[in-house]
């Protein structure tokens, strides 16, 4: 969608935006919370939030921005969220879509909703799949059929969504994953402040499953510490909620096991919560090398590695998709899947050469520049003022 001619419009409508959100702990969450408080920041307004509870999250208690609640397992409430849309004085609504976040095979009962809304609803997937089944393709193809406009976080997003969906290109836009807008500066302080001294710092942020393949990561440190014995590996995040509530902890609990039988005590380290965003901006600037060693080749968007990005880390990453397009370029190494020993290689030649650490992280930190959260708020605003143009040629009228 062009969107170039959108600098001479005055204000982006008011908008209404749907997805989880704090209190629950899920990175769908966060980012719709970011989202709305950097667009809200930008353009000074104050919007509110359509909340999605999951089975169980009914009784949590929301900020008062929040105005209603999608209940997933309640199908009637679908076409209740659709009547709340338009009766609601927003002008256009923007939705952060994951498919596990809706009722119903691949979350179909979301076009419910779509169908139910009068008004021009912009949808942000934050997961497209490359090799969909049938039914998930034509859920896909639904959603971008009654959608204005659908975002994605990759230009690798919007590749799939064009070729193995036929979604018309003109109605999909790249808008990247926000990142925070900090300086790029020296890890000495913030190590200075977690008491970690002198320590080569290596982490992985999020909550944690067992698709994140940490397994591999802490089997590789039992090489790096050879030649690194200074070298410490920060697991920070805990489990994610979803899966405490089906298996407990039993994969923290493995992790914690090949921790103890490789005698990496000293050199392993798990903060086992969930971290507010200025400790998670101490922990990640105390940091040297950032390490993603997730399982699913077809991820194709993480906000751990776009925040690793964003703050200018030397990155070791296996080679999922967001992880390809993000990290080409020389912005940092890509290994096997499952491949300890790559890892320690990788993580082992950074730590080897501070040149080409620094070099990667200057890249690194030149290309998070367009994803730090204003520029994606102005980008997602002025997305929402193209498909408001009669409200918009209205108030330039009146202004002229």
């Amino acid at each position: 969608m062009d969107v170039s001619h959108a600098g001479a419009l005055i204000e982006p409508p008011r908008t209404l935006f749907m997805g989880s959100y704090p209190p629950r702990e899920c990175g769908i969450a966060t980012f719709t919370r970011d989202t709305v408080d950097s667009f809200d920041a930008r353009f000074d307004t104050k919007s509110e939030i359509v909340a999605i509870d999951e089975p169980g999250g009914e009784m949590r208690l929301y900020p008062p921005e929040v105005v209603a609640r999608l209940i997933e397992e309640d199908r009637n409430s679908y076409a209740d969220v659709a009547a709340i849309v338009n009766a609601h004085p927003c002008e256009l609504f923007n939705v952060q879509h994951e498919y596990g976040l809706f009722g119903g095979d691949d979350g179909e009962w979301f076009i419910d909703v779509l169908a139910g809304i009068t008004k021009p609803v912009v949808v942000t997937l934050h997961t497209v799949l490359p090799e969909p089944n049938d039914h998930h393709r034509g859920v896909t193809q639904e959603i971008c059929s009654r959608a204005a406009a659908i975002v994605v976080l990759s230009q690798t997003g919007k590749d799939i969504l064009i070729d193995r969906y036929g979604v018309d290109p003109e109605k999909v836009r790249v808008i990247h994953h926000g990142v925070p807008d900090v300086p790029f500066r020296s890890t000495d302080a913030a190590k200075a402040g977690f008491g970690i001294g002198q320590r080569m710092v290596i982490s992985t942020f999020g909550l944690i499953s067992r698709g994140k393949g940490l397994e591999f990561a802490i089997e590789a440190m039992r090489r790096v510490v050879k030649t690194h014995p200074e070298a410490l590996y920060l697991v920070l995040g805990q489990t994610h909620p979803v899966v405490r509530r089906r298996e407990g902890e039993s994969y923290r609990e493995l992790l914690v096991e090949i921790v103890e039988r490789n005698g990496l005590r000293n050199n392993v380290q798990f903060v086992d919560r969930y971290l507010d965003f200025p400790e998670l901006v101490d922990y990640l600037q105390a940091t040297d090398i950032y390490l993603t060693p997730y399982l699913n080749p077809v991820q194709i968007v993480s906000g751990t590695l776009a925040y690793a990005i964003g703050m200018g880390k030397a990155i070791v990453s296996t080679p999922y998709l967001y992880a390809e397009e993000l990290l080409s370029h020389h912005r940092g190494a890509l290994v096997p899947f499952r491949d300890a020993d790559a890892i320690s290689s990788a993580v082992t030649g950074l730590l080897d050469d501070p040149a080409l650490r620094r070099a990667t992280e200057r890249r690194a930190y030149r290309f998070g520049r367009q994803m730090t959260w204003p520029n994606v708020s102005f980008a997602y605003g002025r997305l929402f003022a193209v498909l408001a143009p009669d409200r918009n040629r209205a108030e330039l009228a009146t202004s002229a």
